[in-house]
């Protein structure tokens, strides 16, 4: 029995349309008949994650960056940052005048102590729901999942504690705190499962897949990927439009024709 975890943007998907791969989907529902698990492996939020999963058919996930996992549609957890590293880096960030957004939960809701974020960069690109509390006290708050801080890149050195917790940056000014452990979410799902943890295979695409690529296991990357990551990889196949995924499985004969 093997154990496969897949990202989902560019693996799942066609990188250029954002659909699932029918060919892909097909394989999925070909390795759970010959009894293997199925997973997604992804950074994404837990919530953002329910309906990528349901559309793909998949009842498994580490999402939120390898702090959730789902098994058989239930989630089993969920957890926030580190509280005291993330309360460094917040209020490092408050007193040298950059906005912040808190996601105090795994939805799209986040606090503002004052409209900063918003001055200095503007709404995100992603559907977000914008909570002003001006009387907020950070270190009041119990549970902080995403920190978001509109600093542009070329200001980064300006945060001593920029590297307290992982974090990834996708414009020019603002990036976010968030888990980045999807490798460790795929070992906590193991323990979950009494699973050997050799047997773990995943796919991925991208540089935020690097961290799930580990010598324990047999990692697949897709053609399109990230130049590092192909490097890093035990097998490259086609990209995922190109039947990636199908084809990768008849290489190690996971499937049949």
């Amino acid at each position: 029995m093997k154990y496969f975890f897949f990202d989902i943007d560019g693996t799942l998907t066609d990188i250029h349309t954002g659909k699932l791969v029918e060919s892909g989907l097909e394989t999925l529902r070909k390795l759970e008949a010959k009894g293997h698990f199925v997973a997604i492996a992804t950074g994404r939020a837990y919530y953002k994650t329910i309906k990528a999963a349901h559309d793909a058919g998949i009842h498994n996930f580490v999402a939120n960056g390898g702090a959730a996992l789902v098994i058989n549609d239930e989630l089993v957890k969920n957890s926030p940052l580190d509280r005291e590293k993330a309360l460094t880096i917040i209020h490092e960030a408050d007193d040298l005048g950059y906005g912040i957004l808190v996601a105090v939960n795994d939805s799209i809701d986040v606090v503002m102590r004052d409209r900063r974020f918003l001055e200095q960069f503007g709404e995100r690109r992603e559907p977000t729901n914008y909570i002003y509390r001006p009387d907020i006290e950070y270190d009041d708050l119990e549970d902080i999942y995403k920190i978001y801080i509109s600093i542009p890149e070329s200001e980064e050195h300006n945060l001593t504690n920029l590297n307290l917790l992982g974090h990834i940056r996708m414009g020019a000014d603002y990036f976010w705190y968030q888990h980045d452990e999807k490798d460790q979410g795929i070992r906590d799902m193991l323990e979950y499962l009494h699973g050997d943890i050799h047997d773990v295979v995943v796919f991925g695409d991208g540089e935020n897949d690097m961290v799930m690529f580990k010598k324990d296991w047999t990692s697949i990357a897709m053609a399109n990927g990230y130049p590092a990551l192909l490097e890093m990889a035990d097998y490259v196949t086609d990209a995922a439009e190109n039947d990636g995924i199908r084809n990768a499985c008849l290489h190690y004969g996971w499937i049949d024709e």
